[in-house]
């Protein structure tokens, strides 16, 4: 099935061409991957949490995370060498899409007071960045099976080279930032 965003950008091929001056097909900016993090610290430890999270990024993205494991020991913060700490999510092709989609038109309007994204999450490359406080925005969860808050971030990754190749892409995908 052919996602609504990816039609829309394959549509939306000349607007950008004209609004970045761009020569070629090939350097308009394209997305690249979404990449979903969570970090849970120490309540990796517990295993309950650690499954609760699990469950609920395969809810929302529709794929099963990867667990994140510390590479080197810190005794200040009590960790050890391979210990496991949070979760991530890396979305290509078809799921990216739907997952964008989602994001846009269904979960971003339920927060309350919102007004739009700081466009001040841009790279210098470009990619977008937002972090998400509350996970009871997404219509996949329920309330009752929810023991705690715990919020993730979210990175677009996009092939373009500057912050304006960037925002012109979401911008055309329908990205609600704030002026």
């Amino acid at each position: 099935m052919v996602q609504r965003l990816k039609i829309l950008y394959t549509t939306s091929i000349p607007v950008l061409m004209k609004q970045l001056s761009c020569k070629n097909y090939h350097e308009i900016p394209k997305l690249k991957k979404i990449q979903i993090n969570r970090s849970l610290g120490l309540a990796a430890s517990n295993s309950n949490i650690l499954k609760k999270s699990i469950a609920e990024f395969a809810a929302i993205t529709g794929q099963k995370p990867v667990i994140t494991k510390a590479k080197k020991a810190v005794a200040g913060f009590k960790i050890r060498e391979k210990m496991d700490l949070g979760i991530t999510v890396t979305l290509r092709g078809e799921k990216m899409y739907a997952f964008l989609d989602k994001l846009i038109h269904l979960t971003l309007p339920q927060i309350r007071d919102f007004r739009g994204l700081s466009p001040k999450g841009f790279d210098s490359l470009g990619n977008f960045n937002l972090g998400i406080v509350d996970q009871l925005i997404f219509p996949e969860l329920n309330y009752n099976d929810i023991d705690q808050v715990r919020g993730f971030d979210i990175n677009i990754v996009m092939t373009g080279k500057t912050v304006l190749e960037g925002k012109a892409l979401l911008k055309i995908l329908g990205f609600p930032f704030n002026n």
